[in-house]
């Protein structure tokens, strides 16, 4: 980060990490340095510094789990987004629905173990029993919670959850996204919440619906019931965006759930219209170990009418330059194979047509277009682009002191 961000560190406490690592660096390489200087062998020495260095830079980058979703016909582009945002260090989850044939299913997870690298890793997991999803049912907060579950039994060590649909992209590599959110807190979690909801209150939290997909095998709509219900009383509803980026910690508070608040409000929220937008919101707004967290942003880059219609814009060539200064990680949504995406990958990602997208981990040749990722070392050495600058800025904007803490939970 820029001198200019950590002049003001003590008003930032978010920047501490960044000190302590620079201060703990700047340490090795000065005791490095001096013992270079003497006239006793002095190997062995340089040898363990080399090692607690790397250790160092190993604790320093966070890990992410992802869980990419798709329905029927979305196991091409659920591939080509796994492409795009894989990395070793991080972990996958990718489902299906119940809707897809399991001849995707089956091309998906056979295109898994094809992998050198994902089989050296075993990083990414397909779920092969898939839940039928319900669009703006309560079975799409049950779908997420179940990767969630198997990402804490089979993936112990990461540190950030983030999920995708088949219609988003990412914005850069997975190396500057793992460069920035090395400096950041491991206790921030990412996501759009208000409790002024306004309108939603009448369209979404007094009706009463009923998810089919909860004891049929075949997917529809959501039901609704004549009644309608009153606003709740024992707790505040919170409502956003879908898109989230949550920490293990909060995750397994809604997994595990010592507080009884997780469970009552996924049950509250079984007969809610659109329930990935306020159940995660209205749990960690409603608890005191969490609600001083929240970094009110999806770290999605979503284009609106004006007025704002029911669905998003679909993003084009034309939305390009302003997607990339927003500085997020992610946008969405995009149609299937449009010719935006191949600029991203061209211009932002570096990757080519169904290769990964590159980065320190990768050492091969990429001389006469050659695939650089066939050959892998360290997954440690990350290589951060000029794409991480424009996050760097979007994360000093949210997090500054002046607005950071006005935006919690309010």
């Amino acid at each position: 980060m820029k001198k200019s961000h950590i002049s003001s560190s003590l008003d930032r406490p978010w920047l501490l990490p960044l000190i302590s690592v620079g201060v703990l660096s700047l340490i090795i390489i000065l005791t490095v340095s001096l013992s270079h200087g003497k006239s006793s062998p002095s190997s062995d020495f340089t040898a363990s510094d080399q090692i607690l260095a790397e250790q160092l830079r190993q604790q320093a980058l966070p890990r992410l789990a992802y869980l990419i979703s798709g329905t029927k016909g979305d196991g091409a582009r659920v591939k080509r987004l796994l492409q795009a945002v894989y990395h070793p260090l991080n972990y996958y989850v990718l489902h299906l629905d119940l809707e897809a044939l399991d001849s995707e299913r089956l091309e998906l997870a056979k295109y898994v173990q094809s992998q050198n690298v994902m089989r050296g890793f075993k990083n990414v997991m397909v779920i092969g029993k898939a839940d039928l999803v319900t669009y703006k049912g309560p079975t799409m907060i049950a779908s997420t919670l179940h990767a969630v579950a198997i990402l804490l039994r089979q993936a112990k060590d990461w540190d950030w959850f983030i999920n995708l649909s088949a219609s988003d992209y990412p914005l850069m590599p997975q190396d500057d996204i793992l460069h920035i959110f090395s400096y950041l807190p491991r206790d921030l979690n990412f996501l759009e919440h208000s409790s002024s909801i306004g309108w939603k209150e009448y369209q979404r939290a007094r009706p009463i619906i009923i998810d089919p997909g909860l004891y049929h095998s075949k997917k529809s709509g959501v039901f609704w019931a004549k009644e309608k219900r009153s606003m709740p009383a024992s707790f505040k509803l919170f409502m956003g965006s879908a898109w989230v980026v949550l920490t293990k910690s909060f995750l397994e508070f809604c997994v595990w759930g010592w507080d009884n608040l997780p469970r009552t409000l996924l049950m509250y929220y079984t007969n809610f219209l659109s329930s990935p937008e306020g159940y995660f919101h209205t749990v960690i707004c409603n608890h005191k170990n969490y609600q001083n967290t929240t970094v009110n942003h999806d770290l999605h880059y979503i284009k609106w009418d004006n007025p704002p219609k029911q669905h998003p814009m679909t993003l084009t060539l034309q939305h390009f330059e302003d997607m990339v200064q927003s500085g997020t990680p992610f946008a969405r949504k995009f149609a299937k194979d449009d010719p935006v995406l191949n600029r991203i990958d061209a211009k932002l990602l570096r990757r080519s047509n169904n290769r990964f997208t590159p980065g320190g981990w990768c050492v091969g040749n990429s001389a006469l277009g050659k695939d650089p990722c066939l050959v892998y070392e360290n997954p440690y050495a990350v290589k951060p682009t000029v794409n991480s600058k424009r996050l760097e800025k979007l994360m000093v904007k949210l997090l500054d002191t002046e607005t950071f803490r006005s935006k919690q939970c309010k």
